[in-house]
């Protein structure tokens, strides 16, 4: 072989190589021209996916990011949960602590059985546990104290 042919065997190589990478399976092609345009084309695919693919990398980590601070706000909001839970226990625990001076529930329903059956729409007298005050549940017009020097004069 001359001298130049050899250099165009040795130029040639690699394109051949690269025509053969760019259509695995298929025969490669010679043409160097076809074989460049098919490595433009094949590298414009490849930037458009890079960039797809980087975009779709800063979507999930933004994503991400959100989720975050969503997991955070559920963190937050369960411990407060979880505190508002413990009060209302102590809460619970305090009102049904026994007290010494009221009797029981259960031994005070059959005193007041009679009261139940009258009709719902008059006001029954309740005779409330001893020491405990039972204004907060009557009609705002019984509880009303301004008129109470005119109905009721004082006494001297």
């Amino acid at each position: 072989m001359t001298r130049k042919r050899l250099t165009l065997a040795f130029r040639s190589a690699p394109f051949l190589e690269l025509g053969s990478m760019l259509e695995p399976g298929r025969p490669p092609k010679t043409d160097k021209a076809t074989i460049l345009s098919d490595v433009v084309r094949m590298m414009e695919q490849l930037r458009t996916e890079a960039q797809k693919l980087k975009q779709s990398t800063e979507d999930l980590q933004e994503k991400i990011k959100e989720l975050k601070a969503e997991k955070n706000e559920l963190r937050d909001e369960k411990q407060r949960l979880k505190a508002d839970k413990e009060k209302l226990e102590q809460q619970v625990k305090a009102m049904s602590a026994p007290s010494g001076f009221l009797p029981h529930p259960s031994s005070m329903s059959a005193a007041f059985a009679a009261q139940s059956q009258v009709a719902s729409n008059k006001l029954v007298p309740f005779i409330g546990y001893p020491g405990v005050a039972m204004w907060q549940f009557m009609p705002p017009a019984a509880v009303d104290t301004s008129q109470d020097h005119v109905l009721r004069p004082p006494v001297a």
